[in-house]
């Protein structure tokens, strides 16, 4: 084909791309929508969509876009696809089936789950069928699913076998385990399976025709496909859940497939009390049952029945929709949101997966249902009922609003893992260098030194960081062998050395960083990242990153912004204290503002939000130093470590709870407990304790001080923690603290300065914020997630 041929061909394609597929209804919103989800057609974060607003009973806007196939051929998107619903299962079918369960007192959501499942967790479980529709049971995100298998029953027996993770009713854990369990509950209950007693009981009735598990070839050219496999087969009408999918494509958690037009019938009849028309599917009150706070009290996970409330994976909720409103995102691109205080609903049905996983497409929902809700109508605003809300503090709000998908939570892939699956593909032929450490392992806890080796990639050398290849020495390291492949081992943290030096790369063409950070500015692992990445940059040795979770969340950024003169190896970087990225997105950032100029490329993580605490990933947890044991420490250590650099006081190394205890032998620990528990500070409380510390500050003297507990994490900002333990201790016990001799950990002069002179900790945090503003700005450009 000729070169101008291939322009017209080109410019009709984006054309067809961009079109919406559907006239519009004349509502002012339209525009913005269509500028919206046309744009995220030509960035490729969707192949298509289909989007309907209603409000007050009425249709405002209804549009496709884009195209619902992109391979083996383009086909255009209409408004009568089919889409694999997704996470969209649990609340229009299996949460629809249990509350009618509920209703006609065949099942109590306080039962235990055994009286439904008696073999459950061995015939003698706590966990109630509450816990798991509010995902507070304690089970893990997922059975296994690898190596495959098979069968409805195998399945459900697998989840049958589930061990809680955690004591039930205490963590917030989405899990589509609890969702299988709740499919299985309706089927031995009614005697139907989920498919036939939905279809009967809800779909039929509402005239939802085209809802269903399991759809007939017939219908498969109108079906989205979704992913392509790595034998090629591109999924179409074929459950894209991998669980689903081995049980048959029938399970509580995935494998329902909906169209726009169905699914809205669906929102009407909640928004009409459980009532379409003259036929009613719910009473009222179930409808405000499974649509209002279930989960525990003043936890900040709030969930109703199935439903989303106000947990941190609401993002579809937008910017301006009340806290009241419900609603529910699947993993293949699908969302609804349900408001009753404005009568209105946002659906959003996508393929994003098509023809392989893209970015999470959180931004895209928050932006529609925003631009919604800022374009309804006046009438439908005006003397409406205040949505329920709950007191929540300005942290909280942050961590809510943040965009989430809320589907798959604790299927994170690290960087590792995906090189795995993908067979070390980039590296097959390549002499690497890997620097690493003990917390270089995938999924399943194995070293990344055998897994490079096994996939025929056997490292030239391996570089050490401080406290060594194992994580174990708490002092200068030195050289040595891994002692299982014979290679040799050389470190970055021996007195005088700590970069890499051109010997120490000599043979290498790919230099690799595998460490798992800790999100805090004053870790030295991303300093021996930067200083590699130079010595690379010098060499013209491209670099990798294998990204790994900030363990402590990607959101937060907290604390005061190191002053220029005070970088260090403590402090490659005038950072915050903490910066929400991840190693990789620190590489990215370092490479640029600093202007290394490395050659480098990140091997993206999958799956992980930027919401997530480490335990919210279903990665395995490796202590990242000696003295960082629990996420609970890495949860304060930003706050607590800022004041490290005392040499009259202990941070609690050298006893049991590093980070969560300080005490010197000149500590009132009773006065001071009292005092930092009447600042209300949020997330945390305190009280008195005596410790004898065996290592580092105070060893074998006894120190009086405070244990912290954390309450809400949600809520706590660590760097205030810093700050006002700091301001604490300057008032209470005057004369007693240097704050010069930790300069470098709070990083900041100015905060010294306040601190010493008595400044109240709230003033002093508000005055970080304007910097703290541009750097989100500045930090922005370089987010991968």
């Amino acid at each position: 084909m000729r070169t101008r041929e291939w322009v017209v061909v080109a410019l009709l394609a984006a054309l067809l791309i961009t079109a919406p597929a559907a006239a519009q209804t004349g509502w002012r919103g339209s525009a913005a929508l269509d500028e919206i989800v046309q744009q995220a057609v030509q960035k490729d974060e969707i192949p298509g969509a289909v989007l309907l607003v209603s409000n007050q009973g009425k249709i405002l806007h209804r549009s496709a876009y884009g195209n619902r196939s992109l391979v083996p051929q383009r086909e255009a998107m209409t408004v009568d696809t089919i889409f694999d619903c997704a996470s969209l299962t649990k609340v229009v079918a299996t949460t629809s089936a249990m509350m009618l369960l509920v209703e006609a007192g065949k099942v109590r959501i306080n039962d235990r789950v055994n009286e439904y499942l008696p073999e459950f967790g061995g015939g003698h479980s706590p966990i109630t069928v509450r816990h798991l529709m509010t995902h507070f049971s304690g089970l893990r995100p997922d059975v296994d699913i690898e190596p495959a298998w098979s069968g409805y029953e195998t399945g459900v027996k697998r989840a049958l076998t589930e061990k809680p993770m955690t004591p039930p009713g205490v963590r917030f854990i989405y899990s589509d385990i609890n969702f299988i369990l709740l499919g299985e509950i309706v089927r031995r209950v009614s005697g139907q399976t989920l498919p036939e007693f939905t279809t009967e009981r809800v779909f039929a009735p509402l005239g939802m025709k085209e809802t269903m598990f399991t759809p007939p070839a017939s219908l498969r050219p109108r079906i989205a496909p979704t992913e392509r496999l790595e034998d090629g087969t591109v999924l179409r009408g074929v459950v894209h859940d991998p669980t689903s999918r081995y049980m048959g494509g029938v399970a509580g958690h995935a494998g329902l497939f909906s169209t726009g037009d169905d699914l809205g019938r669906f929102a009407d009849m909640l928004l009409g009390g459980g009532r379409l028309g003259t036929v009613r599917i719910f009473s009222p009150l179930t409808v405000e049952k499974m649509t209002t706070p279930q989960s525990p009290p003043n936890h900040p996970a709030v969930r109703g029945l199935g439903w989303d409330i106000d947990s941190p994976y609401a993002s579809n909720r937008g910017e301006l929709l009340p806290v009241g409103s419900f609603g529910h995102t699947g993993f293949t691109g699908t969302s609804l949101w349900i408001d009753p205080a404005t009568k209105t609903w946002v659906l959003l049905l996508a393929n994003s997966v098509h023809p392989h996983r893209r970015p999470a497409i959180i931004s895209l929902r928050s932006r529609v249902a925003t631009a919604v809700a800022a374009a309804l109508p006046e009438d439908s605003l005006t003397d409406r009922p205040r949505a329920a809300s709950r007191p929540v503090t300005s942290r909280s709000e942050l961590l809510a609003s943040v965009p989430r998908q809320g589907y798959r939570n604790g299927h994170v892939l690290t960087g590792l893992d995906v090189l795995v699956r993908d067979r070390f593909r980039v590296f097959q032929g390549k002499k690497v260098g890997l620097i690493t450490n003990h917390t270089g392992i995938d999924r399943q806890r194995r070293r990344n030194i055998d897994l490079f080796v096994a996939a025929g990639v056997k490292p030239v050398v391996i570089l050490s960081p401080e406290h060594g290849l194992l994580g174990q020495v708490d002092s200068n390291v030195g050289d040595t062998v891994d002692r299982a492949t014979g290679i040799r081992v050389l470190s970055l943290y021996e007195e005088n050395r700590r970069r890499p030096t051109p010997e120490m790369l000599r043979g290498v063409d790919a230099l690799v960083f595998d460490i798992q950070d800790v999100g805090v500015r004053f870790y030295t692992y991303p300093t021996t990242m930067a200083y590699a990445m130079e010595a690379a940059a010098r060499q013209k040795i491209p670099f990798y990153v294998l990204d790994r979770p900030d363990p402590v969340n990607g959101v937060a950024v907290e604390g005061p912004l190191l002053d220029p003169k005070l970088v260090s190896f403590i402090g490659y970087y005038p950072l915050p204290v903490r910066h929400g990225m991840t190693i990789g997105e620190l590489a990215r950032f370092f490479n640029t503002e600093n202007k290394i100029g490395a050659q480098l490329e990140v091997i993206r993580m999958e799956g992980w939000e930027r919401a997530d605490f480490f335990d919210e990933t279903g990665l395995p947890w490796v202590d990242p130093s000696p003295n960082l044991r629990t996420l609970s420490q890495a949860v304060v250590y930003p706050g607590i470590g800022m004041l490290e650099g005392l040499t009259n006081y202990s941070v609690g190394r050298g006893t049991d709870t590093p980070f969560e205890f300080l005490g010197a032998d000149w500590i009132d620990g009773p006065a001071l407990a009292a005092y930092l528990n009447e600042r209300e500070i949020p997330g945390v409380r305190f009280y008195a304790a005596e410790r004898t510390p065996t290592a580092s500050r105070l060893a074998g003297k006894k120190a009086s001080g405070v244990q912290i507990v954390v309450t809400n994490r949600a809520v706590l900002d660590a760097a205030q923690l810093g700050v006002e333990v700091a301001a604490a201790l300057v008032k209470l016990f005057p004369g007693r603290m240097d704050l010069s001799q930790t300069a470098q950990l709070i990083g900041n002069e100015k905060t010294i300065q306040e601190l010493a002179r008595g400044e109240d900790p709230r003033q002093i945090r508000a005055g970080w914020q304007d910097a703290l503003e541009k750097f989100r700005q500045l930090r922005a450009r370089y987010l991968l997630y």
